[in-house]
């Protein structure tokens, strides 16, 4: 399992999953905070979720423009919307609007 591989605990299986399942979050930032190219966030994806759940997030998240940095609009230069949690290294503070 690459959880194992790349030796991520819990908290850092969630955080990354949550970053898979955000429209915005590009794989490239995954891979610069936790390491794992695109394949490995795919496999790491069927490896952790029911397979009707992770139909739907394939499905959702194949061509899509924001999920990857190359055909993003030069307009985006973050890793991260606005609203989305402060994050510390891997740790996440509690969101302030």
């Amino acid at each position: 399992m690459i959880a194992e591989e790349f030796g991520l605990d819990e908290r850092q299986i969630d955080r990354i999953i949550a970053m898979a399942w955000e429209d915005r979050t590009t794989f490239e930032a995954i891979e610069f905070q936790f390491g794992l190219k695109e394949e490995e966030v795919i496999r790491f994806m069927r490896e952790q979720m029911h397979p009707k759940n992770w139909r739907k997030w394939r499905a959702r998240v194949q061509g899509r423009k924001t999920k990857h940095e190359k055909l993003r609009s030069d307009e985006v230069s973050r890793f991260k919307s606005k609203a989305q949690r402060q994050i510390t290294g891997n740790r996440i503070s509690k969101k302030k609007y």
